[in-house]
């Protein structure tokens, strides 16, 4: 038996579906899918498994009134999203989705200690570097705080918190330029991967939002993965900075095969399928 809460989100469902799909009394089951068809039925569908925490492909057909290979193919958009997972037989919520659009600042306080045990171990791969990439992201910020104090290295980056953060430092910046985003503090478009192509730099300091075995390096943001792609390219090694929590964690948008990376540095030791993996693929596993 549905719990209270369950019910009222059911009913809330069922509610906004048949005030959206204008179905007429012809019962036409064409036109009441083409009708609930998009942003409503995706919505539906969203507040149903994460107000349930999991949900069949039968009760999410049978409560959007569309077929289950509908049904599916939404399923399969938000698990491209990073928003559920797919099982046998429907779809479960992820606890740890990694919301888009969060303000830099925000993005900062969240797993700091483990930002900053990341951080402490890709400071061993800064030997012997003096030209550096790096994204914007809040990991990757705690890592460069460990850098030399030396006019002889350059870092190259996207970020605009960078020349807050280290105005006083020894080391060289360059600016990628581009189009300012003010929640990631970053700077992204044509211009700024443009730039990044004048450049070639020794190590890539990148993070990203999701990490799959099949699937490889995932990110939420696309202006900001192309971006990424384009350090990327630029770079003799690449260190992909990541928490425990990225693992198998899917996202919108594919950045990189894992096969291009040569460092995964975490905070802590990754299930013994990554462990075999990281092995096998002879990227260098550091926890």
């Amino acid at each position: 038996m549905l719990s209270k809460n369950k019910s009222l989100a059911k009913t809330n469902t069922e509610e906004l579906l048949l005030n959206k799909s204008g179905v007429n009394n012809s019962g036409k089951g064409i036109e009441r899918e083409e009708s609930m068809a998009g942003k409503e039925r995706l919505m539906a569908i969203r507040q149903t498994i994460q107000t349930q925490k999991k949900a069949s492909v039968a009760e999410l057909s049978k409560i959007c009134r569309v077929t289950e290979e509908t049904i599916r193919r939404d399923l399969d958009k938000l698990e491209a999203d990073g928003v559920v997972t797919r099982v046998h037989g429907g779809a479960i919520w992820n606890e740890g989705i990694q919301k888009e659009g969060v303000h830099f600042y925000r993005r900062m306080s969240r797993h700091l200690k483990e930002k900053q045990e990341i951080a402490r171990k890709t400071a061993k791969l800064f030997e012997g570097k003096t030209t550096i990439i790096a994204d914007s992201s809040t990991t990757v910020m705690e890592a460069l705080k460990l850098l030399p104090q030396s006019p002889d290295i350059t870092v190259v980056t996207n970020s605009t918190e960078v020349f807050r953060e280290f105005q006083q430092s020894s080391f060289n910046i360059i600016s990628t330029g581009g189009e300012y985003n003010k929640k990631s503090l970053s700077l992204q478009g044509q211009l700024a991967k443009t730039n990044i192509l004048k450049y070639n730099v020794s190590l890539a300091l990148i993070s990203c939002k999701g990490l799959s075995i099949e699937k490889g390096v995932l990110d939420s943001n696309e202006s900001e993965a192309e971006v990424k792609k384009a350090m990327l390219a630029q770079a003799e090694e690449v260190a992909l900075l990541v928490d425990f929590s990225k693992f198998d964690q899917s996202a919108f948008v594919n950045l990189i095969n894992l096969q291009k990376v040569n460092y995964i540095i975490t905070d802590r030791r990754p299930s013994d399928e990554w462990v075999d993996y990281c092995e096998e693929q002879g990227i260098k596993l550091v926890y």
